[in-house]
């Protein structure tokens, strides 16, 4: 999975291969519209973009129908056994896609020394999702195999476009969560742990607001007409310094940060355009909207400075979740026969945020329960690095995690 990656709502590759070795398994599996409700993705990509991805996909072998059925980026699976026995409903997430980042050619980074470094160049699985989709494969394999012995129904989230807060809308909004008693997901890393120690629960993951913002002003040569240019490029970067400087909130953790500016046409031309990705976040709902609501203000009176107008696009989001404490004890005590499992902390602390929020949310206003677990493993390099990479024996401690979860409510040998 670490040589293919595919940017959020382009994963046509990575779907395929999920969604044929689920049905090798027995799984009944939803694809395309089938699997996620199309108008409520967040910044699905242009259609260029789609295009280009599509026509890779095609060319590394993926068959027309399953292009078909996720053509207009419609990707990700959920894939559902239902044992027919009377038990639990539990939900699985795992998210699938990659991020835009070169990844590191050097010695020092294992992929590049091990030659399975990325073949999708500017693509990179920086954030670990290549290893949450084996372990949701792996999962997979263990409900098939033990099916007989099983009670209950199983659905398992392949999540496209987790980067930005853009997928788990789509699939919540498509009632996959609907009667759900139990939900799990949980991550790779975040916290550099031993190999072998898993938390439980997570505390501090923050609300979020994703945003585009394109400046449009007026070109003119610098030199002989500067009085009638209109500069996008200034009104980017003011706004891009200013944003930094909203006040923070008194009632809890609140961020913001540009993560990219692109603006100019060149050194004599009055710039006509400017363009801004960034994201708020917020401990609560409450201070994520502030964040938001003093991010737009400063956007638009950024504009209004340099004479220029602005667009501001709502690209994704997440929630405040809160996992279910009430999960510690059983986590705790299914994991105790693991051999692979040597710690469970009751919880660890976090500060980023994560759109499962919304499958969460849906399970616990239900009724049921959920939490969001972390995986430990020694970390060379920070999420979202060009050098980023985890110890591989971390796939089998997560993996058995989820299996005595599973075990845990069902009798098996």
């Amino acid at each position: 999975m670490h040589q293919y990656p595919e940017l959020g709502f382009m994963e046509y590759y990575t779907t395929y291969v999920i969604g044929e070795e689920l049905k090798k398994l027995g799984f009944t599996v939803y694809c395309g519209k089938e699997a996620l409700k199309s108008d409520a993705r967040y910044g699905v990509p242009p259609e260029s973009e789609r295009a280009e991805n599509e026509k890779r996909a095609k060319a590394m072998g993926v068959p027309e129908d399953w292009m078909t059925a996720m053509h207009g980026g419609h990707t990700g699976i959920v894939a559902v056994y239902d044992t027919e026995r009377s038990g639990d409903h539990l939900a699985f997430r795992f998210d699938i896609d990659a991020l835009p980042i070169e990844e590191a050619e050097q010695d020092k980074h294992v992929p590049f020394k091990e030659s399975f470094i990325s073949k999708n160049k500017g693509v990179m699985h920086a954030c670990a999702h290549d290893g949450h989709t084996s372990i949701g494969i792996g999962l997979a394999q263990f409900i098939a195999q033990h099916q007989n012995t099983l009670n209950g129904k199983f659905t398992l989230l392949f999540q496209p476009a987790e980067e930005g807060g853009r997928g788990a809308r789509a699939m919540t909004e498509k009632g996959w969560l609907t009667g759900v008693d139990a939900f799990y997901s949980g991550h790779i890393g975040i916290q550099s742990l031993p190999v072998g120690t898993i938390a439980a629960t997570t505390k501090g993951f923050l609300a979020s607001s994703k945003l585009n913002v394109h400046f449009k002003g007026q070109s003119s040569h610098s030199g002989m007409k500067p009085e009638a240019g209109r500069n996008a490029l200034l009104a980017a970067a003011t706004a891009a310094t200013q944003l930094h400087s909203i006040s923070r909130h008194s009632e809890g953790v609140s961020r913001i940060n540009v993560g990219k500016l692109i603006a100019g046409n060149g050194r004599n031309i009055i710039s006509d355009r400017g363009y801004l990705e960034l994201e708020t976040r917020g401990e609560t709902q409450n201070i994520n909207e502030y964040m938001q609501m003093e991010a737009r203000r400063i956007l638009e009176a950024a504009a209004a400075m340099h004479h220029v107008d602005v667009e501001i696009d709502f690209v994704g989001e997440t929630e405040e979740l809160r996992c279910d404490e009430l999960l510690i004890p059983s986590i705790t005590n299914a994991c105790q026969t693991s051999d692979l499992i040597q710690n469970v902390e009751p919880y660890a602390l976090v500060s980023g945020s994560e759109d499962a929020s919304f499958m969460m949310n849906e399970v616990q206003k239900q009724g049921g329960k959920a939490t969001y677990m972390l995986f430990g493993t020694h970390l060379p390099d920070n999420h979202h690095s060009p050098h980023f990479d985890f110890e591989e024996e971390v796939l089998a401690v997560a993996l058995d995690a989820y299996i005595h979860i599973v075990k845990g409510g069902n009798e098996i040998a």
